[in-house]
């Protein structure tokens, strides 16, 4: 039985790898304004909304998104000898789209659901974090997207995810954990991720009501984590943005950036407000995770993890001059067999464009 559902996640793999390296990119105008902006945005997940605290219980983000960069040599950020990689890369240097470099700094944090014990608890997850530095290339138009990025970090106690979690804990005056003495070894991370989305079914998005739905398929490869996902999101309020949508930490997350002049971040000021709502899913079948399958040179606790884990997620999103502000409940299937129950946690984010 466990043998099939191997063999089903990487026929699952094979099949998104060629539907990706199939599809094209297309042309795009009416983007001068859009094509000048850079955008930050913050990511602030943790499961105490939910008055739980295991599992995934915290991750942070903080991204950069730069103007579009139709010669990469034109950042300052880039570095010369990297401009001939750059130039070669697969998937994101299409001529007549939108080539932008994003920059990103995040941590997340995971812990079994007793922490209050000290012992070794073999049947829950290892105590767990990362801490990652992540490098991305994006390609887009107003129909498709490309993200290429490559993340950097490293897991164990120099991710210092029990120091944050700990301090945390001391400022909400929460449960101590006690059991970081049994976390993953020190372990550098080398990981590269692709995914594309699309923007289907577009109905009048920036002025009044409209809807859209933007599906997506990506895969990763590395010690952190190896496998596919594809899922999508389906978008409906007044004035919707014209960007392409709102996901929760993960790889290619950043694409809270304007696609052109017509997001109403750029219209005039009684047409600057917006409200949304927003539910997406998404699915990944699973080869490797660091997280679950613990260190990979020296032994480690570990669990057996699943090799398919679906993610559902409904929220709301706020459009307010140049900011976008969006909250989402996320529910998570089990990551590995001997988990009791399915994951939830809040998820926000705020994003300034400028």
């Amino acid at each position: 039985m466990k043998m099939n559902r191997i063999m089903n996640a990487k026929a699952f793999f094979l099949i998104l790898l060629c539907f990706m390296l199939i599809l094209p990119c297309r042309s795009f105008a009416g983007d001068d304004i859009a094509r000048r902006m850079s955008t930050f945005t913050l990511y602030m997940e943790n499961d105490l909304f939910y008055k739980t605290d295991r599992q995934y219980t915290h991750g942070t983000k903080l991204s950069y998104l730069s103007p579009d960069l139709s010669d990469y040599r034109d950042n300052p950020l880039v570095p010369a000898w990297s401009y001939p990689i750059i130039e070669r890369l697969p998937f994101i240097n299409e001529p007549g789209c939108q080539r932008s470099v994003s920059f990103s700094l995040g941590q997340n944090i995971y812990t079994p659901e007793e922490i209050e014990r000290s012992d070794l608890i073999i049947n829950d997850r290892p105590y767990a974090g990362i801490t990652y530095l992540a490098v991305g290339f994006h390609s887009k138009n107003d129909r498709q997207m490309d993200t290429l990025e490559f993340d950097m970090g490293i897991v164990g106690p120099h991710s210092y995810a029990e120091d944050v979690q700990e301090t945390i804990h001391n400022w909400v005056d929460s449960t101590d954990p006690k059991g970081w003495g049994h976390q993953l070894h020190d372990e550098p991370i080398f990981n590269a991720f692709f995914e594309r989305k699309w923007r289907l079914f577009q109905r009048k998005y920036s002025r009044g009501f409209g809807s859209d739905c933007i599906p997506h398929i990506g895969c990763g490869i590395g010690n952190a984590l190896t496998g596919a996902n594809a899922g999508g999101e389906i978008r409906f309020g007044w004035n919707l943005p014209n960007d392409f949508g709102t996901f929760i930490i993960s790889p290619g997350s950043d694409s809270n950036a304007p696609v052109d002049n017509t997001d109403p971040r750029f219209s005039r000021f009684l047409h600057r407000v917006g409200i949304h709502l927003f539910l997406a899913a998404d699915g990944t079948a699973v080869a490797h995770n660091i997280l679950l399958d613990g260190n990979t040179f020296r032994d480690s606790h570990s669990v057996d993890k699943k090799h398919f884990v679906a993610c559902f997620v409904g929220g709301i999103g706020i459009i307010a001059g140049r900011f976008k502000i969006t909250y989402s409940h996320v529910y998570q299937t089990k990551e590995f067999e001997t988990q009791e129950k399915e994951q939830q946690y809040g998820a926000i984010s705020l994003s300034c464009t400028f």
